[in-house]
């Protein structure tokens, strides 16, 4: 064979282990494992030519390369050349996105290396350690004393490498993480998108110190085949679950512990997974109205492990859509990962307080998180609220649905999203996608995702976020996604997009099939404070009058409407709105301007969901 095909056969066999690696050893409820958090102050470099991976030849530099930015900087006399190091003052704080931290970065689209020390915890013999990324935006390489953990792609999705016992010091280990954010066009995301590229290590990291068997991941849900309306009458519940170890058994056992249900059961395990059923009595079903969360326990020989689980079953029937074996209206309102007061990536629970308790002041009692995977801050407190979530992978707008390659990337984002999350009573949809053109092999595209999120986990319905050809007869929604879709969820901006707001009053829908309806978007841009005649667009009056004339099309429409999700939130950065005096760089169509103020039309919304959250109570 030739040497120059074997090493880059080798190059792909040991770059596809590494990102399967990622995935398929991924570990969930960090939270409640040993550890120590690495957030804090980092040191970085910005590489723009990636001068600390290439050599000049443009080939990667090899692992003791002492001018790979991996590796310690060490001078030993004052000849010596060094021509990289990590020293303050350039220091940024993880997690967070650059962009928002020193304005050398607001535009910035390349790679930064980040570093710091660390001294480790005390490993006992029968431990493990784990590094643990919530995300990083968007291929992330991570190093540990000048040796390669491993590499990620996918800018919101955790990842986990496993650190060798040999390699971890207990005092300054040098970690080094380089990060690159750079769009092209065969990634999920692609390189066109309508939200700010934010880069870096956005999320949580942390050093997870495992027992040498543990639980890896878990999930426990009611039993979706049970009749739910008798089970609620017998106040006798099936419930179901799956554990996965971090390596086979040759004879164990794992306890699971529902304390407050008097549950405790034994399952007998060999191998590194198992399936099981078991009955409880009288549970309190998880809802918007009672987010009731239980307190449960998984135990595997010195593992103990804790989780607050809600139980609860979302499934359609016909035209509606059936939460707890009860019609549900879904009054939604889109979110953007971001907290535009200090234009940057929400990050911890307190960004995920503002969010979500501005959607809980519209009566919004579901979120649409978009267009990806937001933080776990996001659907835990969702959970804890009694939020309902739609979840979202970034297949968006036009990737390059030929390619198989593109479509492993996203199917393995939309399992990282899935078994993070699969336990949040909240999280009722999986959406694969947004505003993707018809073709057939898109179709087939999104189609066998649609089966990989339903093979991963059938608990939840699974929709995505289609377009709409207007008519001035009928608004018909037909694409052919929606025959596989559990709920067909169209974008809408008729009076926006093409004509004025009045344009609704004798706009008719149908839909070709015999699903709910939910509208996933909808919505007008107003600058916050700007004011006039509600003819004049980019005034708070002219997005009121928007809504309003929705308000009056939603009430004449099929009997198959659930919901809608107005878009958005709140403004937003986009490098794709330039008008110089409304926009300057910013979405508008939030209903909350980038201060923090709200506009006109969140009391005309807000009114709306108080209506329909009386006539659905």
């Amino acid at each position: 064979m030739n040497p120059k095909f074997e090493y880059l056969l080798f190059s792909i066999l040991i770059c596809f282990s590494w990102i399967l690696n990622a995935q398929e050893n991924l570990i969930i409820n960090t939270d409640n494992r040993k550890g120590i958090s690495l957030n804090g102050t980092w040191h970085y470099i910005v590489d723009p030519y990636e001068t600390g991976f290439f050599n000049y030849r443009w080939k990667e530099r090899n692992e003791d390369d002492p001018e790979a930015y991996w590796n310690r900087p060490i001078v030993k006399k004052i000849s010596d050349r060094k021509e990289h190091g990590y020293a303050d003052p350039y220091t940024i704080q993880v997690p967070g996105d650059w962009n928002s931290q020193d304005d050398i970065f607001k535009y910035y689209e390349g790679t930064v290396w980040y570093q710091r020390e660390f001294d480790a915890p005390r490993v006992e013999k029968d431990e493990t350690v784990y590094l643990y990324f919530g995300a990083a935006n968007y291929e992330a390489h991570i190093y540990l004393n000048g040796k390669k953990l491993g590499r990620h792609k996918g800018g919101f999705t955790p990842f986990n490498f496993k650190i060798p016992s040999d390699l971890l010091q207990e005092k300054d280990n040098f970690l080094v993480v380089k990060v690159d954010n750079k769009r092209h066009a065969d990634e999920i995301p692609t390189v066109n998108t309508d939200w700010w590229n934010f880069g870096g290590i956005t999320r949580d990291v942390k050093l997870l110190i495992l027992p040498d068997a543990f639980i890896r991941q878990y999930s426990l849900q009611l039993e979706q085949k049970q009749d739910i309306i008798a089970a609620k009458e017998k106040k006798m519940f099936s419930l179901e679950g799956s554990i996965i170890l971090n390596k086979p058994l040759n004879s164990s056992e794992v306890v699971l512990e529902i304390p407050e249900l008097n549950v405790s059961k034994k399952f007998p395990i060999k191998g590194d997974s198992l399936h099981f059923n078991l009955k409880a009595k009288n549970i309190e079903l998880w809802s918007p109205e009672n987010p009731k969360l239980y307190e449960v326990v998984f135990k595997l020989k010195g593992e103990k492990l804790r989780d607050k689980i809600g139980f609860r079953k979302i499934e359609t029937s016909g035209k509606d859509i059936l939460l707890n074996g009860e019609k549900l209206f879904l009054r939604g309102i889109s979110i953007h990962e971001e907290i535009p007061l200090e234009v940057r990536r929400a990050k911890n629970r307190a960004d995920a307080q503002q969010l979500l308790g501005w959607a809980k002041d519209l009566n919004a009692n579901m979120v649409r998180l978009a267009h990806y995977p937001h933080n776990e801050h996001m659907t835990k407190l969702a959970d804890s609220i009694g939020m309902l979530v739609w979840s979202e992978i970034p297949v968006y707008w036009t990737i390059d649905f030929e390619n198989p390659e593109v479509y492993k990337k996203a199917k393995k984002q939309l399992k990282e999203m899935i078994i993070r999350d699969r336990n949040k009573a909240s999280v009722i949809i999986w959406s694969v996608g947004n505003e993707t053109p018809v073709s057939e092999v898109r179709t087939k595209f999104m189609r066998n995702l649609i089966k990989s999120a339903k093979s991963t986990d059938n608990s939840r319905l699974v929709s995505a976020a289609l377009e709409v050809g207007y008519n001035r007869n009928k608004n018909y929604v037909d694409d052919p996604l929606g025959e596989y879709t559990d709920i067909v969820s169209v974008n809408e901006y008729l009076g926006w997009y093409g004509d004025l707001p009045h344009a609704k009053e004798n706009s008719n829908w149908a839909l070709a099939y015999n699903k709910p309806l939910f509208f996933s978007e909808t919505g007008a841009g107003a600058k916050g404070g700007f004011h006039g005649k509600k003819e004049q667009r980019w005034t708070e009056e002219f997005q009121a009058w928007y809504f309003e004339e929705t308000i009056d099309m939603m009430e004449g429409m099929p009997d198959n409407y659930t919901g809608m999700s107005p878009w958005i939130l709140v403004d937003f950065r986009s490098p794709r709105r330039n008008h110089p005096v409304y926009q300057e760089g910013w979405n508008r169509k939030g209903l909350i301007d980038n201060n923090g103020n709200k506009k006109e039309a969140f009391y005309v919304l807000q009114e709306y969901y108080k209506k329909m959250k009386k006539k659905y109570d």
